[in-house]
């Protein structure tokens, strides 16, 4: 079975650049300044409301993976062990390529997936008129064409959530996060013109997600995948 394991960062965009009667709407309950600011970060978890900055994408089986990146400039190279090939290009760009890739694959793997890079991916493709070439979305309990690692670590919400940060701390796998960037960085990066910081950042994640998704493929998956 072909697999490939892809994770996305996302950026809200600003309140001030929806027209009066929409940040009306965005606003509507937040009746404190720590309310309004608390709407204004979570912007960047909805897909008509933030855009997407980076998709990485890792193959476990060959240890390889591609990086589509937003960047000021066109920016095209390797890492530094040459498993990992980054380009850069427009959010366009960027979700055509995904397209062109995920079919190739048997099964997808992600961490919350279901519950944000799919759907996400989807409805920004939608919203910017490019053609989807695979449902994203499959039916939940079947592991085999879409594993979300958070689904099945808490046996589809039975147990309590954790980060992706938290389960690699728990099963003693390099975070991404130990390097001090968050999710919750990208606009500083953005403004900074890190692109590369960006991509790389979320390059770490799915390379993590790689290895929990082995401890749970060899050791908590009595069913196969």
């Amino acid at each position: 079975m072909s697999r490939i394991i892809f994770d996305i960062e996302s950026l809200g965009f600003p309140l001030e650049s929806f027209d009066a009667e929409t940040q009306s709407y965005l606003l509507r309950f937040a009746e404190t300044d720590e309310k309004v600011e608390e709407v204004k970060k979570n912007l960047n978890l909805h897909p008509l409301t933030a855009q997407i900055l980076c998709i990485a994408l890792y193959n476990p089986d060959t240890q390889n993976g591609k990086v589509f990146f937003q960047s000021n400039t066109h920016e095209e190279f390797q890492s530094d062990d040459e498993r990992c090939h980054y380009i850069s290009g427009t959010e366009e760009e960027i979700l055509r390529r995904f397209w062109e890739i995920i079919p190739k694959y048997d099964q997808f793997i992600t961490f919350n997936g279901r519950g944000f890079d799919c759907p996400f991916i989807m409805l920004r493709s939608a919203k910017l008129g490019i053609p989807t070439s695979r449902n994203l979305m499959p039916y939940r309990y079947d592991p085999g064409t879409h594993c979300d690692l958070l689904d099945q670590l808490t046996y589809y919400q039975v147990t309590r959530r954790f980060s992706l940060d938290f389960y690699c701390k728990a099963f003693g796998i390099e975070s991404p996060k130990a390097k001090g960037i968050t999710g919750l960085d990208m606009r500083s990066l953005v403004d900074q013109q890190r692109h590369r910081d960006i991509a790389q950042y979320c390059y770490g994640d799915v390379v993590a997600t790689a290895e929990l998704f082995r401890r749970w493929n060899e050791f908590l998956n009595f069913h196969g995948s």
